[in-house]
């Protein structure tokens, strides 16, 4: 399984039934951007938000295998 299938995953398990979007930016398979778009981000700062995409990217973060993470994160439209 490549690494953005990977993260991939690891947010749709984590975010289940909400928009979540993995682009692998350079086609290195370790620089990426990733979109999620969730109720859970109701009231939550922009910190917050990202605490719980860090929170669910912990393992490949700690790995190594994502070098450069960019995170955009939306609540409810």
């Amino acid at each position: 399984m490549g690494a953005a299938t990977h993260i991939d995953q690891l947010l749709r398990e984590a975010f289940p039934g909400d928009r979540v979007a993995v682009e692998d930016r350079t086609g290195g398979g370790d620089h990426f951007q990733v979109t999620v778009v969730s109720l859970r981000f109701e009231g939550l700062s922009l910190v917050e938000q990202h605490r719980l995409v860090y929170d669910a990217l912990a393992a490949p973060l700690a790995d190594g295998t994502i070098h450069e993470l960019r995170i955009t994160t939306k609540g409810p439209e």
